[in-house]
């Protein structure tokens, strides 16, 4: 039977893979889903309804958003039911899903790791484990070996593939803060919790422009008001981005490539010696 240190060692692997596993049924429901079209939020509106014990019956929010049909060309204004929060301009994608709905969905800055690649390094940490706990070195120094080679090419295609924008940098102000409630205090969670985003104005082209920003904290004085942070123009497209190419993105793949490349290599001239 193996041992908690050894059962240890798939612990990683494992969170990778499910965190991937699940991003991946969030991306194929977009991939799979119609009549994709960018909204804007203009209303939120909280519904809640208790019964005598003052139990949720109900308890989500009627988000209105404003966005253009996609074959009618019309713009339309649409409520849906959410279980989660949205502010006030902010920026999101709608869909029609499989069950001839549309369906509403944060729009986000695209992750480093896609969905998929998230799942493989998964597969690849547990198999390093695996082969760690069966005593077989080369074939979990090929995992590791493979592991790097992956997070690295990753890390380096993301700079690349950023650079290559030419996004221009600008200026946005911070005009408030929206608050999102994460938890409620109860027997088991002893405070309430919320996380924080900044809502800021930009101009492009003499057009001001209102959003939520995605980056968020749980110190409420950590956006104030009038401060000045820097959003990311991309011309070709027109897109708004809160991330830029980043060097030290750069920097990090090129040593996980490079660290792999050479596992990969005293591999090879192990295999070649026997």
């Amino acid at each position: 039977m193996a041992s908690f240190s050894e059962l240890l060692l798939y612990l990683p692997g494992a969170v990778i893979f499910l965190v991937g596993s699940g991003q991946t049924r969030s991306w194929l429901r977009q991939l799979r889903g119609t009549d994709k079209a960018d909204g804007i939020v203009t209303a939120c509106e909280h519904v809640v309804k208790k019964d005598k014990k003052d139990r949720d019956v109900y308890n989500y929010y009627d988000v209105t958003v404003a966005y253009q049909d996609v074959k009618t060309g019309r713009n339309e204004k649409e409520v849906f039911k959410s279980p989660t929060e949205y502010a006030l301009k902010q920026p999101v994608k709608v869909y029609r899903g499989s069950d001839g709905k549309m369906v509403i969905t944060e729009k986000v800055d695209e992750d480093i790791f896609h969905p998929l690649t998230m799942m493989l390094l998964g597969a690849l940490l547990i198999l390093l484990a695996f082969w760690q706990n069966q005593g077989n070195t080369v074939a979990a120094m090929g995992a590791l070996s493979a592991s790097l080679l992956l997070a690295g090419g990753v890390l380096i295609w993301n700079y690349i593939k950023l650079k290559r924008m030419h996004m221009v940098p600008i200026k946005a102000e911070i005009t408030g803060t929206y608050t999102r409630q994460l938890s409620k205090n109860s027997k088991i969670l002893k405070a309430d919790r919320f996380t924080y985003y900044p809502i800021v104005k930009y101009e492009i082209d003499g057009t001001i422009n209102i959003r939520r920003c995605l980056v968020n904290s749980s110190n409420e004085k950590s956006f104030k008001k009038g401060e000045t942070i820097t959003l990311y123009y991309e011309p070709a497209t027109g897109a708004v981005r809160e991330k830029n190419a980043n060097p030290l993105i750069l920097a990090g793949g090129i040593i996980f490539f490079l660290v792999g490349a050479a596992a990969g290599l005293s591999i090879l001239s192990v295999t070649l010696v026997k």
